[in-house]
């Protein structure tokens, strides 16, 4: 698993937390921000994105993943994610992060940027369904 220096880990849970803060949740009250670093040492943050019509809305992990992914990058090897209370990542994002690989690194902390949680998306999303099942 990565290691992270001690420094870095606070970089990213307060990148994490200052994207929190630009969420647009009026519907459910529950900001999350969250700041993905790829191989090559870029960082894209996300925040939620809620919607009238829920379904349409976008939690911060996947709009951190897609920007990245729109910039063409895809190899990630680390999220965090800050949300009021420490909770973890959706099925939703969690199912988006196994495509980009089962080893990247995932740091949850809550809104004091206390971390909570350390694990990878393999430990979030065991039995992953992912690209080499899609292999005939």
């Amino acid at each position: 698993m990565l290691k992270l220096s001690d420094d870095e880990r606070h970089l990213l849970i307060d990148l994490a937390n200052e994207a929190r803060r630009r969420a647009y949740a009026p519907y459910s009250n529950y900001p999350v921000g969250a700041v993905l670093r790829t191989r090559s040492g870029k960082m894209f943050t996300g925040c939620n994105v809620e919607n009238a019509a829920y379904p349409t809305s976008m939690c911060a992990e996947r709009t951190a993943i897609f920007k990245a992914v729109s910039e063409g990058e895809k190899e990630f090897d680390v999220i965090a994610v800050v949300t009021p209370n420490g909770g973890t990542p959706c099925g939703s994002c969690r199912q988006v992060m196994s495509e980009f690989g089962l080893d990247t690194l995932v740091l949850v902390a809550d809104g004091e940027g206390r971390q909570v949680l350390e694990t990878t998306v393999a430990g979030l999303l065991p039995e992953a369904f992912s690209p080499k099942d899609m292999k005939k």
